[in-house]
C-alpha cells in the first residue's frame, strides 16, 4: 500500500520538479502465536535460578528501565531480597530512561535505591578495571530490539570485554527479541563503530543471549578474550513467536508498531529525512520540508529526555504516516528507494552517517545506481546463507 501512494506520490513530484515547482507502557495487540502456549517466563524472573548465585557475592547491575520483573524494577527486587549490589552502569537513555538518543548519560546517585550509577555512555563506554575491583559478578539485563545499530548490545559487548579483562564473572538474563528474524547487508570491518560492532547484519534474529554466546565464540572480543558468561534463559519462547513489549525500550519506541519499523526506517538517520523523533510517532512517520506533494504533515519539536534538536526542528514536513501500516518480518527498502526517488534535490538526500548505519558503502550507491529492492537482497544472500549457518550454533530457543 506505502509504495503504491508514494510511486504515485512520486509521479506528481517529478512533475512538480520539472516544471520549477517547488516508562511508560507499551500499547499491546493480541499475541497470536502465544495464545495457547504457556506464559513466557524473562530471565529475571527466574529468581530460584538467580538468586543462589548472588549470594555472598559484590554485584554490580548494567540495567536500564527495561529491567523490570512485572511492575517492579529488577534492582529493588534484588535489594529486598538482600542481594548486596555495590553500584549501576548505565547505558544510553541512562538508568531510569530520561535521557535522549545520544545525550552523554551522567555519573550520579539513583534517587530512589541510592545506589552509585556510572555511566558507559559518555566519556567512557566500558567498565574500567578501578570501577569492577569491588565487584565479583556483573548481570546484564536490558531489552533488546535484534537490530545491529540499537546501542544496547554494543554496550553489551564492551562489558563482556571488561568482565574478561577483570576476570569478572557476567550473567545476562535473557528477554525476547521483538525482531526475531535475519535480513540486510553483513557489517563490512571498515565500518566498524558503536552502532555496528560485529560482522551481523542489519538484523540479527538472536536474542541479547544468543548474541553473547556468538561474541564469546567468535573472538569478538579484543584480544580474542572470553567473558566467563552465564545465561538464564527464556522459558516458553521461540524465534517464530511474536512477542509485545510490556514496557517501551527506549523513548524514541514507544509501541509495537514502532519496534517492528525501527529495522527498516533507522537508516533514515542517514538521510536528511525526518523519521519522527520529536513527534508523538517516532519511527512511525517520515517526511521533509521539500516533499509537499505528500500526504501528511508534521512538525518536530524538541522534548526533553526524548529527542533533542531533531532533525528539521520546528519545520513543517511533509511525507507519510506509517502507524497504521502492515509491518512484514523483513527489511523494507521501499520506503528508502521511494523517498530518494521523489526527492527534489538528490545529492543531499545522504549524510555521511548513512554508511555507518548500513555497515558499507555499497547500499548507497545501489539506491543511487537505481537498483531495484529485489536486486539489492539478491546482493545479500550469499553472506546471509554464510551467516545462518553460523547463527545456527548459538540458537537457545527453536
Amino acid at each position: 500500500m506505502f509504495h503504491k501512494l508514494v510511486s504515485g506520490i512520486l509521479a506528481v513530484l517529478l512533475f512538480c520538479q520539472c516544471s520549477g515547482k517547488g516508562t511508560a507502557l507499551l500499547q499491546h495487540e493480541p499475541v497470536k502465536s502465544n495464545q495457547k502456549k504457556e506464559k513466557i517466563v524473562v530471565g529475571a524472573a527466574q529468581l530460584d535460578v538467580l538468586l543462589p548465585m548472588l549470594s555472598q557475592k559484590r554485584v554490580g547491575l548494567v540495567v536500564n528501565y527495561t529491567a523490570q520483573l512485572g511492575k517492579t524494577h529488577l534492582a529493588d527486587t534484588l535489594l529486598s531480597r538482600g542481594v548486596n549490589i555495590k553500584k549501576i552502569f548505565a547505558p544510553e537513555h541512562g538508568f531510569r530512561g530520561n535521557a535522549a538518543n545520544g545525550e552523554d548519560v551522567k555519573d550520579g546517585v539513583d534517587t530512589k535505591t541510592k545506589l552509585p550509577i556510572i555511566s558507559i555512555y559518555g566519556k567512557s563506554k566500558k567498565p574500567s578495571a578501578a570501577q569492577l575491583a569491588d565487584i565479583d559478578i556483573l548481570i546484564f539485563d536490558i531489552q533488546d530490539v535484534g537490530a545491529r545499530f540499537y546501542t544496547y548490545i554494543s554496550s553489551m559487548h564492551y562489558v563482556m570485554e571488561a568482565c574478561a579483562e577483570n576476570n569478572k564473572q557476567l550473567i545476562i538474563l535473557d528477554r525476547p527479541n521483538p525482531n526475531p528474524y535475519v535480513d540486510g547487508p553483513i557489517l563490512q570491518p571498515d565500518f566498524k563503530s558503536f552502532v555496528g560492532m560485529h560482522p551481523i547484519p542489519i538484523v540479527h534474529g538472536l536474542t541479547i543471549g544468543e548474541l553473547a554466546e556468538m561474541i564469546n565464540g567468535e573472538g569478538w572480543l579484543a584480544g580474542n578474550r572470553k567473558c566467563e558468561l552465564t545465561i538464564i534463559p527464556l522459558k516458553n519462547w521461540a524465534h517464530a513467536d511474536d512477542y509485545s513489549l510490556p514496557v517501551q525500550p527506549s523513548p524514541n519506541l514507544p509501541n509495537d508498531q514502532s519496534i517492528r519499523l525501527y529495522p527498516s526506517l533507522c537508516l533514515f538517520e542517514g538521510t536528511v529525512v525526518s523519521l519522527g523523533r520529536g513527534t508523538p510517532k517516532p519511527f512511525q512517520v517520515l517526511g521533509h520540508p521539500e516533499l509537499k506533494g505528500m500526504p501528511y504533515q508534521f512538525t518536530p519539536v524538541t522534548i526533553p529526555g526524548v529527542a533533542l534538536n531533531p532533525p528539521n526542528e520546528n519545520t513543517l514536513c511533509y511525507g507519510v504516516d506509517l502507524s497504521n501500516e502492515k509491518v512484514e518480518r523483513k527489511l523494507n527498502l521501499h520506503y528508502l528507494i521511494d523517498f530518494y526517488q521523489a526527492f527534489p534535490d538528490k545529492p543531499k538526500f545522504f549524510i555521511n552517517y548513512f554508511n555507518t548505519l548500513a555497515g558499507n558503502a555499497t547500499l548507497q550507491q545501489q539506491i543511487k545506481d537505481n537498483w531495484s529492492e529485489e536486486q539489492i537482497r539478491e546482493s545479500w544472500k550469499k553472506d546471509l546463507d554464510t551467516y545462518n549457518l553460523m547463527r545456527k550454533k548459538y540458537l537457545i530457543y527453536p
